[in-house]
């Protein structure tokens, strides 16, 4: 399903990956969204599968995990609406690096890689601002990831 609600264009200015986009360029990628609907315990994505789109929380809650070379998972984080995920794969062209579970019914809008490159094409200074925001969010996680190797390391030390 095609995204067309008008109470849509504030839900998705309110999130980092469309903040700061003008009007026009906010229209744009809003009709290259695609509604997608998750039930309890379903499977968004898989750690390793091909992936070629990202997606925008808009409802639900979600769980990020990783497994380790033995099986096991490990839990990386929580995803709830106005959060996004995916995007790496948009970026570096590589297979998913995690797996993504709804905990609950969830709604997401999705974006391919194939319409971000025609936001490339239509709309330079719009993408340069999507991509400003990915950034930003990566710098974020990494900064996150980091104090919670320090806490880590500093608790082995005691």
């Amino acid at each position: 399903m095609t995204v067309t609600a008008p109470d849509l264009k504030a839900f998705l200015l309110g999130t980092p990956f469309f903040g700061g986009l003008p009007q026009p360029s906010l229209d744009l990628l809003m009709s290259m969204l695609v509604e997608r609907s998750f039930a309890a315990g379903s499977t968004v994505v898989s750690e390793g599968e091909p992936g070629r789109s990202m997606f925008i929380v808009k409802s639900g809650r979600l769980a990020v995990s990783k497994r380790t070379k033995a099986g096991r998972v490990i839990p990386i984080s929580v995803l709830q609406p106005g959060d996004f995920f995916g995007e790496m794969t948009l970026i570096e062209m590589q297979n998913r690096s995690a797996t993504v579970v709804a905990e609950g019914p969830t709604v997401l809008y999705e974006l391919t890689a194939q319409n971000l490159y025609a936001c490339y094409k239509a709309d330079i200074h719009a993408y340069v601002i999507v991509l400003q925001n990915i950034n930003r969010e990566l710098c974020r996680r990494l900064r996150r990831a980091d104090d919670r190797f320090a806490r880590r390391a500093a608790d082995n030390d005691n």
